[in-house]
């Protein structure tokens, strides 16, 4: 399967939630170092469940598809529903075969969306091989 698949341009070109919330309840943004992907990530949480999702973020395709198709999947979920998010989950979302050298982009969301979590319970945020497992 083709690594650009029509719904990775789809949501790429036409990327839903990216815009701001106007007072979110935690905000983080996540970079991917390897090529300089941005991810910035609010989320509005009342009573331990996600209300409202938005972003803002440049990059590749595959990074600003993967956090369009995760947001897609975060209102209403509980912490703990959130925290049960795993890779597997996001490449699923994205439906195509990410290689190893784009692997970092596919799950810049998912790392976003931990390190949020973490950022929202006063927790201390974690590097990438420890959100990714």
């Amino acid at each position: 399967m083709d690594l650009y698949a029509d719904n990775i341009l789809d949501h790429a070109r036409h990327p839903h939630r990216k815009s701001p919330l106007p007072s979110p309840t935690v905000e983080h943004e996540e970079r991917n170092a390897s090529c300089g992907d941005t991810l910035t990530l609010q989320l509005t949480i009342e009573d331990g469940r996600v209300t409202d999702v938005g972003w803002a973020g440049d990059g590749c395709a595959i990074s600003q598809a993967g956090m369009s198709l995760l947001s897609d999947e975060l209102t209403g979920k509980t912490e703990r529903e959130l925290e049960a998010l795993t890779k597997t989950d996001v490449l699923g979302l994205l439906g195509v075969d990410v290689g190893p050298r784009r692997l970092k982009c596919a799950l810049l969301s998912l790392h976003a969306l931990k390190n949020a979590l973490h950022r929202w319970k006063k927790e201390p945020e974690q590097g990438w091989n420890e959100t990714m497992g």
